[in-house]
């Protein structure tokens, strides 16, 4: 596991080097841009089609889009109570139950879950986010952000955004097609095979160029450490106890519980910057907890298996 996150930290730390050193004068927003654009609307939907067309779909389904749920309204209450406890300003408290509430499960936690129990955890992060996270977020993640900043919130806003992702278009026929036991093509599958291998290391690598810090930040640090303990603790531990209650245990539950316990996703810096939320706090807590994450995971994963 620890060599796993070491491998997987390199491609972080290139991103990161890519943004300071600039090679070929490219600027790192740009190649951040470009990179994730080509996941985001091609790579990405060629991973989650050919997952979801071949995984074994039903009540793990069910299971894993209900514990990701419960994490989610746990992050988002408690990071709630916290916040209202602390009297801290309203654009803070947004920043903090986004940061607290949302995980990195595609970015981070697809490819730690497939490089640490094998291909067939991709399946789990993949229906963790889109089944769970993906739309939560562009509902009461929107909600939130506008509750506590400024900008739209109505319901035809949320669903023209949900219309927007591309993998939510990919998930759509591959579960038709799953669930009709239709064959995937060999051609096919073998294309799906060669678009989905760029996948992770692109992902990582453009991880490494959405981190940074500022001198900002120094002063955001106290509004980091709640989000801190729930993100890579609270939140996972409560998973943890929701799926051992329905008798889930192995590498399935320690799947699951691991993805909950991925750092705060790298996404809400833009729910951030459109809702006039604290984006530094935000950055901030990106920053540290996925680098805090690299030692929280590995003692994730011997608890759980142990």
């Amino acid at each position: 596991m620890f060599e796993v996150l070491v491998q997987m930290a390199g491609l972080i730390v290139c991103g990161i080097g890519w943004r300071w050193l600039r090679p070929g004068g490219l600027e790192p927003v740009q190649t951040r841009k470009v990179l994730t654009s080509l996941v985001y609307y091609l790579l990405l939907p060629a991973l989650v089609l050919s997952v979801l067309w071949k995984a074994q779909l039903g009540n793990t389904t069910l299971l894993i889009a209900l514990s990701a749920a419960i994490g989610i309204f746990a992050g988002l209450l408690l990071g709630l109570f916290v916040c209202r406890a602390c009297r801290v300003r309203p654009a803070v408290t947004g920043a903090v139950i986004l940061a607290a509430a949302f995980p990195n499960a595609t970015y981070l936690g697809l490819p730690v879950l497939e490089a640490t129990f094998g291909p067939w955890a991709r399946g789990v992060a993949i229906q963790y986010d889109l089944f769970a996270c993906t739309p939560l977020l562009f509902t009461l993640g929107v909600l939130v952000a506008a509750r506590y900043g400024s900008g739209e919130s109505n319901i035809q806003h949320m669903a023209r955004e949900l219309l927007r992702i591309p993998a939510l278009w990919a998930a759509v026929p591959a579960v038709l097609l799953n669930v009709n036991s239709v064959p995937i093509p060999p051609i096919l599958d073998g294309l799906l095979g060669l678009l989905e291998r760029g996948v992770v290391p692109l992902m990582l690598f453009s991880l490494g160029l959405s981190l940074e810090w500022t001198r900002a930040q120094w002063h955001t640090l106290p509004g980091v450490i709640p989000v801190v303990a729930l993100r890579l603790f609270v939140i996972p531990a409560i998973v943890l106890l929701f799926t051992t209650m329905n008798g889930w245990s192995g590498e399935l539950r320690a799947a699951i519980v691991m993805e909950t316990a991925m750092p705060s996703m790298v996404l809400g810096i833009v729910f951030c910057d459109r809702y006039n939320l604290d984006i530094s706090l935000y950055a901030a807590a990106v920053t540290i907890t996925t680098a805090l994450s690299l030692v929280t995971l590995p003692l994730w994963y011997g608890w759980l298996l142990a």
